[in-house]
């Protein structure tokens, strides 16, 4: 029998202004999904905290133990009503807001003089799987200068030095149980909705990870 399938999931923990962020139970409860179509896969899950510190030290080593084939990462956008597939990473950190250790940047670049780096051509897919279980979902050229931009990059390094094979970053809105301001006329998604939604593209993913590993490597 072949080695299954693997799959990590990371969320973030809280940080300034989101004291509640729906991205750590959307992965408990996609990590914690039972599908005939998953009994080879073998799914993983971290919340990062959100820092930088964190990102840098915690990504390499949960690369590591996992060796995940795929890598699904979710963020929360605030501010955003609608699920966001980001299709780049920028090379861009801000100087202005600290993270959850109160560090701020003292750079505005990531890496460099870089150029933006690509996720690749399946975001146009986890798109269309996230579309056709009815919720909001749009592409997004810009993942701001957080640590969600900041993971991405990291990511997307990886997968260039031989990690995973794929990697996607998924950023949500506020719930409409999270307690945040809604803005006139704004739609709230639920968590089963987004459930729905992140199975949607979980799923699309795993079928992207097994077409990988059965092409050769020329």
């Amino acid at each position: 029998m072949s080695e299954k399938l693997r799959i990590l999931l990371t969320g973030f923990g809280p940080f300034p202004g989101a004291p509640y962020n729906p991205t750590q139970p959307l992965v408990v409860r996609l990590a914690q999904l039972r599908r005939p179509a998953l009994d080879d896969v073998a799914i993983a899950s971290h919340i990062f905290p959100v820092t930088y510190a964190a990102v840098d030290r915690q990504l390499p080593e949960v690369l590591a133990k996992e060796q995940p084939d795929a890598l699904l990462m979710f963020g929360l956008a605030a501010r955003t009503p609608y699920l966001r597939i980001e299709t780049r990473a920028r090379n861009a950190v801000t100087m202005l807001w600290p993270d959850a250790a109160n560090t701020r940047s003292s750079k505005r670049g990531i890496e460099g003089h870089a150029d933006a780096m690509m996720f690749g051509p399946h975001t146009a897919k986890l798109l269309r799987a996230a579309r056709l279980t009815g919720i909001d979902a749009r592409a997004s050229r810009d993942a701001g200068a957080y640590l969600c931009n900041y993971l991405s990059w990291r990511a997307i390094e990886n997968v260039r030095a031989g990690g995973p094979k794929l990697a996607a970053f998924i950023h949500i809105p506020l719930l409409a149980r999270s307690g945040g301001v809604r803005r006139k006329g704004a739609p709230r998604i639920t968590l089963e909705e987004l459930v729905d939604a992140g199975e949607a593209m979980l799923m699309e993913m795993v079928g992207l990870a097994r077409k990988t590993r059965s092409t050769p490597v020329s």
